[in-house]
């Protein structure tokens, strides 16, 4: 594996590949590298001949009340891990590099970009989809690979690709859980161990939602109340807590087709989101 810290290395190095014909994967990360990570850079590998791991904590998508500085680093770990799965490239660019001096042109997403997480942290999808942006047109691959445990931000990316004609393809993967049920993420490591135990309210909240349709509740209000009513053993109160289309994000009186049940929560000083997508018939997203 190479790890690379500038744009003309990185383009250097695909430049041939390209040239043969081999088609390059890429994930993009903010490093803290957990299991979830790992199941992106396999599915690459197994997708693309050659698989590009970009690893950049990225401060366009964190406000200044946010956890920039505290962000989990340790990129001779995350190297390891990265070659470990047969990752290629791993391109790890200082700020300078993706953020020159004079930087100031960025990507505005619009109404995708303004319920759930968006409401909470305004202006953080546009520093997302600059980044995100950036990152393809420097790596230009054939498919890019994103997890549905950021659901808007899959659901945006994939919005700004349509719109801007980018010619990649964009593939959502499952979301990888702990035993218990939480959803992997670099910021479990912020929960100490009285958290983590509650931290599984969560994916209880997410349980109740999918039992209630599977028995036949169709009222959002309803399903969203047996969520809510689920995490209250655990003592978490969500952020938010939403029944929305899956495709519009929408919010919805009633579940018809299929919608994504979306929330966030504090737990200890690690702020935690979730989703699942559910349907009137069946259930989706146990993954």
């Amino acid at each position: 594996m190479k790890t690379l810290r500038t744009v003309a290395e990185l383009r250097a190095e695909l430049r041939q590949a390209r040239a043969n014909g081999r088609t390059i994967g890429l994930v993009p990360t903010m490093g803290a590298f957990h299991a979830g990570h790992v199941s992106l850079m396999e599915r690459a590998r197994a997708a693309t001949d050659v698989v590009v791991v970009s690893l950049f904590v990225n401060p366009a998508q964190f406000s200044a009340s946010e956890d920039l500085s505290a962000y989990p680093r340790d990129q001779a770990r995350d190297g390891a891990v990265a070659q470990e799965a047969g990752v290629d490239v791993l391109f790890a660019p200082p700020v300078g590099e993706v953020y020159p001096d004079g930087f100031q042109t960025s990507v505005h997403v619009g109404a995708l970009a303004e319920p759930l997480e968006g409401a909470q942290r305004p202006g953080h999808f546009d520093g997302v989809a600059t980044v995100v942006v950036k990152l393809l047109n420097m790596t230009q691959p054939d498919i890019a690979f994103f997890g549905q445990k950021d659901a808007q931000q899959a659901l945006i990316v994939r919005r700004v690709v349509r719109d801007l004609d980018i010619p990649v393809r964009i593939e959502v993967c499952p979301t990888v859980r702990e035993r218990d049920g939480l959803a992997m993420s670099s910021r479990n490591a912020y929960l100490e161990p009285a958290e983590r135990a509650r931290a599984v309210a969560l994916r209880r909240a997410l349980d109740a939602a999918e039992q209630a349709v599977a028995g036949g509740e169709r009222d959002a209000g309803a399903v969203a109340a047996a969520a809510r009513a689920a995490m209250a053993p655990y003592a978490v109160e969500p952020e938010y807590l939403a029944l929305v289309a899956s495709d519009t994000l929408a919010p919805v009186d009633h579940v018809d087709g299929e919608i994504l049940v979306a929330l966030a929560a504090r737990v200890g000083r690690a702020r935690l989101i979730d989703n699942t997508l559910i349907t009137a018939n069946h259930t989706n997203g146990r993954s």
